[in-house]
């Protein structure tokens, strides 16, 4: 029996209720794993951290998860997570609801700007699409643009057209809809009623009727008798008297999956169904919430699908670098709880000396108050107090402001300076501090919530390295690292990165293995000129305006300058790569000129009379000039030596990725089409999650030229 991946009907009617529970939550912060899963993680007062996963992809999910089974954090934040961070933090969530009986969640957030729906489609090929109050698309995962529909930035929302919604129907408009089939009575319920497959199927076995008799053979008994059943169905799901269930396949009895932790896990259930209680072949747990079952069913088919496997040439994680950044946060947020206490501490013992000096304090403020209802200035208040002062008088002594702008003096209480609003008197001031003291604690207790949440991804990550040590430990030592990996094939990849000092340029290595970097603005290209243009390096451009600084170079930057014989294809690569990423393909053309030129004719400083701007800089002496250079880009995954995205002339990519495509000027944005190069990506490999974590659509955006394109061979 294949598992399921993909959330009901009947299941989103189960989880709606207890999704509810959650109302009043703040959101903290939101993620994009890929293009296809919207993790938000929000502060229950009661219930601590809440963590909300959304996934429209392969698997098709909305749930609350448990900490342990969140992924880790991405890196860089893709457009679409900065856009839901900056519309949703600190909102509060109000609620969810099923659109009808369709396979659509629409989960509201409050904030004092306005409300923000998310709107969740688990049904085709999935979709997220952000929406302010008026149902105007904000930002979607996916652009749909259809004759019934359309979801797109700008537009309104469009709702798939209404269906029967087989939980409210009445039995005339049930038996009316059964009698206008011309099929069985399963395919009937699951077709025109909406019930799906399973569902139709096991309401069929609840009634006792034959699931493939015909609709013309089907009396009123039989129609009365699953209309029963549906109610009964429906009575459960709407008063949440649930009875969860996660199925799994039973172990062989000679112990074929034993040593394995996760069970094959092949369905879930908000109540226990009668066809697959009967199956001899399937066992059951019962769960306390759907949402539990949900959750540990979703994690249970992740780990499944990634028992046994084996990594190869795998230097793991680089978890000491993780594990420190965890470990400076969390002194971090020792520190910041330590001031919140200080700081508290200092306003409560200022609320105890106005009252530890009630007669001093209450005499002031009444001097201030009858003089300012005398008209009396501010400047003439300030001078009768320093007045008062010199004559020894306690009151005045103790003053040592006085601001007319706020409204307030500031006294010398026992050596500690404590401003009153004069406005007010001594119980009011008193009161304002020890509600600035609770305010501050409760920013404290949010600060030891945020630790607690720090210290547990912490604790994760330190077993996770303690595992792959240990396995690293246990792997026989030979030749079967030398050999020929079949990454699309296998189901783990692991993770190996290495960041570079040139990667936030635009950058490729030759087929020679010689480091090409681009500038992506004027700053850049200013940076480039004066920084990293060396001798022995070669710089390109077009003669198109807006063209890349493109430097070709002949050492690393920590290495000493020399002089490097360019072979001619290595030359012809970074000329390509510069006329790629200039304005020749926002205009929508296929070649144009380069020159090259020697590091020592490249300068900032310009002939008398000249004046250059921002990123421009001067050639001095003759160039070499490569006529009619083609555009070319393609983009792919590298797995090794490090696993990351690549982008550059195709002969210098294709070869050194698993798997690759080619753009060429078009009328797609950037944003669709690298999230159509990323779904031919996931289908490439087999490990999905990997491509999630490495080859995400804001990174292949990265590698894409300005403008518009498309892929080559769609």
């Amino acid at each position: 029996m294949e598992p399921k991946r993909e959330l009901t009907s009947v299941d989103l009617a189960a989880l709606v209720s207890e999704l509810n529970a959650y109302r009043g939550a703040k959101l903290d912060k939101a993620y994009l794993y890929g293009d296809d899963l919207v993790r938000l993680k929000l502060r229950d007062f009661e219930r601590g951290r809440v963590e909300l996963l959304l996934e429209v992809g392969d698997v098709m999910r909305a749930h609350v998860a448990a900490p342990s089974h969140v992924p880790d954090a991405p890196g860089r934040p893709p457009n679409f997570a900065m856009m839901l961070r900056n519309r949703l933090s600190g909102a509060d969530f109000e609620g969810v609801e099923q659109y009808e009986f369709d396979r659509i969640l629409e989960f509201t957030f409050s904030r004092e700007d306005g409300d923000t729906k998310i709107i969740v489609e688990l049904f085709g090929h999935g979709n997220v699409a952000v929406c302010d109050e008026t149902y105007e698309v904000v930002d979607c995962l996916d652009t749909v643009r259809l004759k019934s529909r359309t979801v797109a930035p700008g537009s309104t929302y469009g709702f798939p057209e209404s269906r029967i919604n087989p939980l409210t129907v009445d039995y005339e408009g049930f038996a009316r809809t059964m009698d206008d089939s011309d099929t069985d009575v399963v395919r009937t319920l699951a077709t025109q009623l909406n019930w799906g497959g399973l569902w139709g199927e096991e309401l069929c076995t609840r009634a006792g009727v034959e699931k493939t008799l015909d609709i013309a053979d089907a009396t009123d008994e039989e129609y009365e008798r699953i209309y029963d059943a549906v109610g009964r169905l429906a009575e459960a799901l709407s008063s949440a008297d649930l009875d969860p269930r996660v199925y799994y396949e039973r172990p062989d009895e000679d112990g074929d999956e034993a040593g394995t932790d996760a069970r094959r896990v092949v369905d879930v259930t908000p109540v226990p169904l009668e066809e697959h209680e009967t199956n001899p072949d399937l066992a059951s747990d019962a769960y306390d919430t759907f949402n539990g079952a949900v959750d540990d069913y979703f994690y249970e088919l992740d780990r499944a699908a990634e028992e046994g496997t084996e990594a190869v040439g795998d230097t793991g994680p680089d978890f000491a670098e993780q594990i420190e950044k965890h470990e400076r946060i969390v002194e971090q947020q020792e520190n910041a709880i330590v001031g919140f206490e200080e700081q508290a501490e200092a306003e409560r013992e200022k609320a105890e000396l106005l009252y530890g000096h009630y007669g001093l304090v209450d005499e002031v403020i009444s001097t201030v108050q009858a003089a300012r209802a005398d008209d009396v200035s501010w400047d003439e208040i300030a001078e009768t107090f320093e007045s008062g002062a010199e004559q020894g008088i306690p009151e005045a002594e103790a003053v040592v402001d006085v601001d007319g702008s706020e409204d307030t003096v500031t006294l010398d209480l026992d050596g500690t300076q404590v401003t009153v609003d004069v406005r007010h008197g001594v119980e009011k001031n008193a009161d304002r501090l020890y509600t600035e003291a609770k305010r501050i604690e409760e920013k404290k207790e949010g600060a030891m919530a945020a630790i607690e949440d720090t210290r547990e991804e912490l604790a994760e990550l330190e077993a996770r390295r303690e595992e792959w040590e240990a396995r690293d430990e246990e792997e026989p030592a030979g030749e079967e690292a030398d050999r020929e990996v079949d990454w699309l094939s296998r189901s783990s990849i692991p993770i190996r990165r290495d960041e570079k000092w040139f990667e936030r340029f635009r950058w490729f290595y030759t087929s020679d293995d010689f480091l090409v970097i681009g500038g992506r603005n004027a700053d850049q290209n200013e940076e480039l000129v004066k920084k990293y243009v060396e001798r022995g390096d070669r710089v390109f451009h077009t003669q198109a305006h807006g063209a890349p600084v493109t430097v070709l170079k002949a050492t690393d930057p920590s290495e000493p300058a020399r002089d490097v014989d360019f072979a001619e294809d290595t030359l012809e690569e970074a000329a390509q790569f510069a006329v790629t990423y200039s304005s020749v393909w926002k205009d929508g053309r296929y070649a144009d000129d380069v020159y090259m030129v020697e590091s020592d004719q490249v300068t900032k400083t310009p002939e008398s009379g000249e004046y250059l701007e921002k990123g421009a800089f001067a050639i001095r002496g003759e160039r070499t000039y490569f006529r009619d250079t083609p555009v070319g880009c393609a983009v792919g995954v590298q797995c090794e030596p490090v696993t990351r995205v690549v982008g550059g002339p195709p002969s210098a990519i294709e070869p050194r990725t698993e798997v690759s495509a080619r753009v060429e000027p078009g009328r797609f944005a950037q944003g669709d089409v690298a999230k159509r190069i990323y779904r031919q990506f996931r289908e490439a490999f087999t490990d999905t999650s990997f491509v999630r974590k490495v080859a995400s659509p804001d990174r292949i955006q990265h590698f894409l030229p300005p403008g518009g394109s498309r892929i080559v061979d769609e």
